[in-house]
């Protein structure tokens, strides 16, 4: 069910995706595209899975795409890492302040939802969910 209550990690990713959506722009104006591809790609996808696990089926697909949220925040800050450290592609440093402040109420919310699973519960959840998975692709 949808919440329609103030939410700081949903605000947060929309505003990133926003502000890489603006960088991406600029790069692709130097003709840097294939970095601002790859970037546009994996800071959007942050705020897509966060924006998708407010309607999440079970605690464990909240957590599921929240890691999934995570990972993509992991190869963003990859992508800006290249762009911070390239002599060639003008670079703000807020950029990977923001992302880092977003890596880190992901890390927070992940392991604040696991801690609510028993730890027996929340393996039996897990590989449920991997059976499921596995046997739709079979």
């Amino acid at each position: 069910m949808r919440n329609d209550k103030p939410n700081v990690i949903v605000d947060k990713t929309i505003t990133f995706s926003l502000a890489l959506i603006e960088y991406c722009e600029e790069l692709e104006r130097e003709k840097k595209f294939v970095i601002a591809r790859q970037l546009l790609r994996s800071s959007t996808s942050i705020g897509a899975n966060v924006f998708e696990a407010q309607n999440a089926e079970s605690k464990a697909d909240f957590i599921h795409k929240m890691k999934i949220a995570a990972k993509e925040a992991s190869e963003t800050l990859y992508w800006l890492t290249l762009c911070e450290r390239s002599k060639n592609y003008r670079f703000d440093n807020i950029l990977i302040e923001n992302l880092n402040e977003i890596i880190k109420i992901l890390s927070k919310i992940i392991s604040s939802a696991k801690g609510r699973i028993p730890g027996f519960m929340w393996t039996l959840l897990y590989a449920f969910s991997n059976f499921q998975i596995f046997k739709l692709a079979h």
